[in-house]
């Protein structure tokens, strides 16, 4: 499985997180702790915020640990609010189109988990997308798909409801084709004004997810940076250190919302179509 991060807070360089912590995300890339996947070696991205209405992007094929674009881009690029990620495959090639995050106009998305038996529902899961939104479909991955289909079911709206239809709608396919524990998933999406993330499987087991308590334990990820707001927060896969007391894991079944600094917490639940 895949392994991602979000900050939101003062303008740092990405580096400050990507790179400059005891268990950083390139760290995760090769060593995950807290995954089924110990490597995630099979692309990488990342998408921030900067003085345009639309996030920047880059993304590659590469380890994340063997680009020095990767490197180079994190030591100069600010931003106030950001997300990366790394990938592990769970069967779609790897392609740059299959990369996190995905992106259209302010939106920003990644995700860690699957769609079980993806292959034998891809294709009524391609026709649940909203015909204005298919042609944007560049890659073969499940991810970009849930994307799509959570913005033609009001995502841009209201960013729960757009996700709990997307949700309904897979398991409703899955269920119709006898397939079993149909969704697996750990959401980080973005607008440029908040970040959200969702916790939630079909199962009741899902892939492990945090968010910092405090500046103070902002402030433990990367103490020499020195430049983080009072407001500064991050959600993670797994924490960036070893400090255990520092980090909130998300519980089962929640949506975590995060704007300026204040972090709210409810439970979610897929809506039936």
């Amino acid at each position: 499985m895949c392994r991602w991060l979000a900050y939101s807070g003062a303008p740092i360089l990405l580096e400050e997180v990507l790179f400059n912590t005891d268990h950083s995300l390139i760290d995760q890339s090769l060593r995950a702790l807290n995954s089924p996947t110990t490597t995630n070696g099979d692309g990488f991205g990342i998408g921030w915020y900067g003085h345009r209405d639309v996030p920047g992007v880059y993304k590659d094929i590469r380890p994340a640990w063997n680009d020095s674009n990767l490197q180079g881009l994190a030591a100069q690029i600010e931003s106030s609010m950001f997300l990366a990620h790394v990938r592990a495959t769970t069967g779609s090639p790897v392609q740059r189109t299959n990369c996190h995050p995905f992106h259209h106009q302010k939106w920003l998305f990644v995700h860690n988990g699957l769609i079980n038996d993806f292959d034998k529902l891809h294709r009524d899961l391609a026709f649940a997308v909203a015909p204005e939104l298919f042609p944007l479909i560049e890659g073969t991955t499940d991810s970009e798909l849930m994307f799509l289909m959570a913005l033609g079911y009001g995502m841009d709206h209201d960013v729960k409801v757009g996700v709990a239809r997307m949700a309904g709608m897979v398991e409703h396919i899955a269920e119709r084709h006898g397939v079993e524990d149909a969704l697996q998933m750990t959401l980080g999406i973005s607008d440029g004004e908040s970040l959200y993330a969702f916790r939630y499987s079909t199962e009741g087991d899902s892939r492990s997810l945090f968010h910092s308590a405090s500046r103070d334990a902002t402030m433990e990820i990367a103490p020499d940076a020195g430049r983080f707001s009072r407001d500064a927060r991050a959600i993670v896969s797994e924490p960036l250190d070893d400090l255990e007391a520092e980090w909130v894991a998300v519980p089962e079944a929640s949506f975590v919302t995060i704007t300026k600094g204040k972090i709210t917490c409810e439970s979610f639940a897929p809506t039936a179509p």
